[in-house]
């Protein structure tokens, strides 16, 4: 389990992206925050399966949680 910081953005367009500083080449759209939310951890967790099954080392940011007993989550209002 990793931990990693998401950044979500409203486009002009109208969708949200969200992208991530701890893990290049995360990038999750949705037509709300909370979709984006929802989505961001099977695409991280999928890219740092490629990551790891062909060998490219994981960014440096990326941290991760191996007894995980206190994380923040968002409750949409």
């Amino acid at each position: 389990m990793y931990q990693i910081t998401l950044e979500i953005n409203k486009l002009e367009e109208g969708p949200y992206l969200g992208t991530s500083p701890d893990l290049p080449g995360l990038i999750v759209q949705g037509a709300s925050a909370e979709e984006v939310v929802g989505f961001a951890p099977d695409v991280a967790r999928e890219l740092i399966e490629v990551m790891l099954e062909t060998g490219e080392p994981l960014p440096p940011g990326l941290r991760p949680l191996p007894a995980p007993t206190r994380i923040s989550i968002v409750v949409p209002a």
